[in-house]
C-alpha cells in the first residue's frame, strides 16, 4: 500500500466584481477496492454552499453556490489517499475475451454501449488507416497485448505537447499534428479501442512521478478499456504504461470534454485569469 498527498489549488482572478454563478468540482478521488481515502477538505473563497451527489457514471461531484460577490474565486483541494494497485497485471480475463477479436455478451453490451460507440468513420477518416497499422483482421494475439501495443504505439509516435488552453484534440486532429496532452492521447487511445470494437472511457485523475515534460504538476488523463473478467484496466499512452499505484482516478466519462476538474461561470466584467497548481506527494 501507497499513501499520497493530493493538494490541487484553483486561482481564478476577475477583472472586476462578479457574481458567481454555480461551480461544478470534479476534485475528490474515486474510492473503491483499489484506493481509500483517509481525510479530504475542500477550502473555497469566498464562502460556497457545497452539495454532494454522484452523478450517472458514478463519480462524486460538489456543487457550490455563492451569495458573495467577489473579484477571486480560490478552490484548495487536499486529499491523503491510501492506494493499493500496487500489482495492476494480477488479474484475469474471462476466457472468452483473452484473445482478440472477441464479443462482449449480450448483457454487457447493453451496459457498454456508451462506450462503444465512438464518432462514425467517414471516407477521408484517418483513425481507419491508423488503427490498421496497429493489428490487421487475421492477425492472432491476445487482447491485453494488443492494447499494450497500442498504448506503447500512441507514446512512441507522437511527440507530448504542454497544452494550457482548454478543450481536446479530436484523434483525427491529434494524427494530423503528431502531438497532444495527455488528454489528447487519452482520447486518441479511447476512440480507436473503439474503433476495434472495445468498449473505453476517458479518465482524469492526478499522475504521481518526477517533474517532466509530461508531468509538471497538473492533473493527468488516461483511458480505460472493460476487460470481461477484470473490469475496467486503464492504460496511459502519455507515458506508455498500464495504470497502476501511481495514477489516481478522479472521474471517468464517456466523453473527454465531460469532466473537468472546475467548470462554471460568472456574471459580471468579461476577462479571468486562471492559475492551477497541483502537488501529489508521496508520504511514509
Amino acid at each position: 500500500m501507497q499513501r499520497y498527498k493530493i493538494l490541487h489549488r484553483t486561482y481564478y482572478n476577475f477583472s472586476g466584481l462578479v457574481r458567481l454563478q454555480p461551480h461544478t468540482l470534479r476534485l475528490r478521488p474515486r474510492e473503491g477496492h483499489e484506493l481509500r481515502i483517509e481525510s479530504s477538505s475542500l477550502d473555497i473563497t469566498p464562502t460556497a454552499t457545497l452539495r454532494w451527489h454522484r452523478d450517472a457514471e458514478d463519480n462524486s461531484v460538489a456543487i457550490a453556490t455563492f451569495d458573495t460577490p467577489t473579484s477571486q474565486l480560490v478552490i484548495e483541494s487536499e486529499a491523503i489517499i491510501q492506494q493499493f494497485n500496487e500489482a495492476p497485471l494480477d488479474f484475469l480475463v474471462a476466457p472468452y475475451a483473452i484473445n482478440y477479436p472477441f464479443a462482449y455478451t449480450p448483457e454487457e453490451r447493453v451496459l457498454l454501449a456508451p462506450y462503444l460507440n465512438g464518432a462514425a468513420p467517414v471516407a477521408s477518416d484517418p483513425l481507419t488507416p491508423w488503427v490498421a497499422n496497429v493489428w490487421q483482421p487475421g492477425e492472432a494475439i491476445q487482447t491485453y497485448a494488443l492494447l499494450k501495443r497500442l498504448c506503447t504505439h500512441i507514446h512512441q509516435t507522437l511527440t507530448y505537447q504542454l497544452r494550457e488552453e482548454p478543450g481536446v484534440q479530436t484523434a483525427a486532429e491529434t494524427l494530423a499534428r503528431g502531438s497532444g496532452s495527455c488528454r489528447d492521447s487519452a482520447n486518441l487511445f479511447m476512440q480507436a479501442a473503439r474503433r476495434l470494437g472495445l468498449a473505453a472511457r476517458f479518465v482524469s485523475g492526478y499522475l504521481h512521478a518526477p517533474p517532466s515534460t509530461v508531468n509538471y504538476g497538473a492533473t493527468h488523463a488516461w483511458a480505460e478499456v472493460f476487460l470481461p473478467g477484470a473490469g475496467w484496466k486503464g492504460f496511459d499512452p502519455s507515458i506508455g504504461q498500464i495504470v497502476g499505484s501511481s495514477h489516481i482516478a478522479i472521474a471517468v466519462a464517456r466523453l473527454p470534454e465531460s469532466v473537468p476538474p472546475v467548470s462554471g461561470s460568472f456574471v459580471g466584467p468579461p476577462g479571468a485569469n486562471l492559475d492551477v497548481g497541483v502537488w501529489v506527494t508521496e508520504l511514509d
